[in-house]
Parts: structure tokens; sequence; C-alpha cells
């Protein structure tokens, strides 16, 4: 039986919903895992994790003093396998002092993991997110002579990608959720082989029919604006803030809503405050799933601002329920939300092409309450068609534990052969993995 441990920075964790899912779906396969987390997970948390109980959860923290000189042991002995890694963090690469520290910080963790995993017969170790749990996995990997792999996401990428020179060269193979994060990996860091960078799409699920999906009427009641996502920086929710009050100031009769919950909630308020829009802006804080799908429903426009994103699962379960969307031109966004066509795009920072579109896209809506089928229904319905097409989670999740089992499969028989890791991989790397899209979904509609 193929063994597979799973790291996460933190887990289970609501935010990261897509890490619970391929572990059951692994499990589904016949795969053992191990899910591991270096933060101690979120407590009380309730739907799919992948996992039936917290307690099978291999957490780093709190860490044991025991196990921490056994990890320095194995380090020691083992020192040749992760001494090019200590030289990367010391010697080379334009990282600060304090992030050098950290670094061999998680050296040392990466030992402590292996130790936890030493007795476990593991043939794999798969990291979610490029972050510091990506270093910890990487110098397991190396103590215990096995490969790793790693999902690069948004942000670990484009904005904190600490040491991925060290850890895409290192990984057996990269799996990464838009063309623009493998285009971008390939241009940054040009010695990595393309033929290990994969794409694979997250997705949602089909919750609402085609019928169920009509059009709201709103001449009479004001435009729903909701944005969904954690309070933080890079959301740049301050920055819908600011675009609320232009659009008060421009006369229209709207709410928004924000749903999530965050360090940046405090800021926010002050900021509402300091523009008077506390009739206008409500922060909800955390919202379950039951909450969220009335939420959908409720909005005009589902709204995002973010500075980096991979591509949001927010675009697509507001898609899915043929809802209209606004978000920045970024990244992979583009991938999904097809401008005119599934959707609509603005300008990344450009608080003015945000509020014309917003006004744009209010006029749509009340002089679409006088026509049988409007611009925008053929944009809601090509939008569900989109997610359908190709960003389905259950079509995702097959196609990645296909495709992950047959990479970890063909490295395990090269190694076993002395055949060069990379020559088993080539022709299956090699194929277009990425599920059709954009072009496809138009030609239904």
């Amino acid at each position: 039986m193929l063994t597979v441990a799973y790291l996460a920075n933190q887990f289970p964790t609501e935010v990261e919903p897509y890490v619970g899912e391929e572990i059951k779906e692994l499990r589904r396969r016949g795969v053992k895992v191990i899910p591991g987390s270096v933060r101690k997970p979120d407590a009380g948390l309730h739907g799919p994790t992948g996992v039936e109980s917290e307690s099978e959860v291999l957490c780093l923290q709190p860490l044991r003093m025991l196990i921490l000189l056994r990890a320095l042991g194995l380090a020691t002995w083992r020192w040749k396998r992760i001494a090019p890694l200590v030289k990367r963090v010391l010697l080379s690469g334009k990282e600060s002092p304090q992030r050098r520290m950290k670094a061999l910080l998680h050296t040392w963790l990466g030992a402590y993991y292996a130790v936890l995993l030493q007795k476990r017969g593991v043939d794999h170790i798969r990291v979610h997110h490029g972050y510091f749990g990506s270093w910890i996995a990487m110098v397991a990997a190396r103590l215990l002579g096995i490969d790793f792999s790693l999902t690069l996401h948004g942000s670990d990428l484009l904005i904190d990608g600490a040491y991925l020179d060290m850890k895409l060269e290192n990984c057996q193979f990269c799996i990464t959720i838009s063309d623009y994060n493998r285009r971008y990996i390939l241009e940054h860091f040009p010695g990595i082989n393309p033929r290990k960078i994969i794409v694979s799409r997250l997705g949602v699920d089909d919750v609402v029919s085609a019928e169920s999906a009509v059009r709201i009427c709103k001449s009479e009641r004001p435009l729903t604006l909701l944005a969904v996502g954690r309070l933080h920086a890079v959301k740049d929710h301050a920055f819908l803030v600011r675009a609320c009050a232009r659009l008060r100031e421009g006369g229209l009769d709207f709410q928004c809503l924000i749903a999530g919950e965050g360090p940046e909630r405090r800021r926010l308020e002050s900021l509402i405050r300091q523009n008077q829009l506390e009739d206008r802006i409500t922060l909800l804080g955390h919202a379950g799933r039951a909450e969220l799908d009335a939420l959908y429903e409720r909005a005009d426009a589902v709204v995002l601002t973010s500075r980096s994103e991979g591509i949001p699962l927010v675009l697509m379960e507001a898609m899915i329920r043929s809802r209209l969307v606004l978000a920045p031109a970024i990244t992979g966004i583009p991938e999904v939300v097809i401008p005119g066509k599934t959707g609509f795009l603005y300008a990344p920072g450009a608080l003015e092409d945000f509020v014309a579109r917003i006004f744009f896209l209010d006029l749509l809506m009340r002089s679409e309450d006088r026509c049988a089928v409007s611009r925008l229904d053929w944009i809601r319905h090509a939008a569900r068609l989109q997610v359908l097409r190709n960003f389905s989670r259950r079509k995702n999740l097959t196609r990645f534990a296909e495709r992950f089992l047959q990479l970890v499969a063909d490295s395990r028989c090269a190694a076993h052969d002395s055949t060069p890791k990379n020559f088993a991989m080539q022709d299956f790397a090699t194929q277009d993995w990425s599920p059709p899209h954009e072009d496809t979904v138009l030609q239904q509609i």
C-alpha cells in the first residue's frame, strides 16, 4: 500500500477545503494518508475535512523536547543530505538575516517531522502551499530519502515565494492551479525542468440547477454587492470600502455585504466609520455554508478586490449559482472570468474602473427588468457552464488523483530500476493536463 504524508501549515482549516478533499480522494483509492499540520488546527471545525477526527492529524505543535533532541541527532547523522539546503540559506540569495534565521529553525522542524514519520513507512511527502511548511516537508523528505511534491496557489508563489528556487529544484513535481502560475514559474525559475510543473485546477460542486438560478427583478430595491473572503490585507477590502464611498457620491442605491473574519476587521470598521458608510456596508463576520448559500442567492453581483490570488473558489461558487462576478484582471482570474462573456474584470488597483463597472452593471440590471432574455442572462448562463465544464470539483479531483498516483508510481519504478527520475514522468508531464476552457464553453451558448 502506498503511504503518503500530507502536510499543511494548518490543517484542518475551513479556508482550505481542498486539502481535505484531496486526502479523502486518495484514501478512496486505497492510499494510506497521514495528514499533518505544522500549527494546531482550528478548534471546533465542522464540515468535510478528509479526516474523521483531529486526533489523527500529526501535529508538530506543541513541540516536545525529546523529539527536538532526536531531530538534532538525525540531522547530524544524515548531514550530507541537507547540507546543500543549509548552504543555500547561509551563503547565497538575497533573503534578510531574519528570514535566514527562520529557515534554519524550519530546517530543525523538518528534522523533527522526519523523526515523527520515521517508523511509519512513508513513501512520499505531499505539501500544500509554498510557505514554511514546504521547507519543513523538503527537509524531512531528504532526511528520509524519499520524494516530496508541492502545490503552489497564489500568494505563496507571487508574493511570499521564499526559497522557491530550492523547493522547485528538489521537489519530484510541482502542481499549480492555473496556467498563469505555470508561466510565472517557468519565467522566474528558468533552470526548473518544465516537465515537472503541472496545472491542476480546483473546483466546486454543482449546488444549484440551471432552472432555479433565476434572475431577480431589482427595479425597486438597492443593488446588492457581496464580497466573500478572509479580512486580510492581501484581499484589500479597504479598496472596496473606498469604492463604496464613490458609489454613494454617485447616487447609487446599494448595499455591500462582506462575509469573512480576520486581522483587518478593526481597520475596516474604522474606515467604514470615517466614510460614514455604516448604513451601506455590513461586516458579517464568519459565515457558515448554509449562510453563504443564502448570501449568494441574495447578491446581484459578487465582487473581488484582492491584490493577489490563484483562481479564487469564491468566483467559482458565485458563477455556478449563475451570479454575476466582478474581479481584478490578475493572475489566473481571466482563466475563469472571460470579460463580457462569463463575468466582468476591472484594471487591477483602478478604483475609477471598478466604480464605473458597478454603475454599468446596475444600469444593465435595471434595463433587463423589461426584457424576456437579457445580455446579463447570457453571461449568467455562460458563467455557470464555464464552471461546470472546467471547474467541477469532482472531475478535477479525479484528474488530480490519477496524475498524482501515476507520477508517484513512475518515480518509485524509476528509482527501483536505477533510471533517472524525470525519465519516467516525461511523457506524462508534457501532456496537456489542464482542462480545456473558454472557447468550448462559449460554443455551447
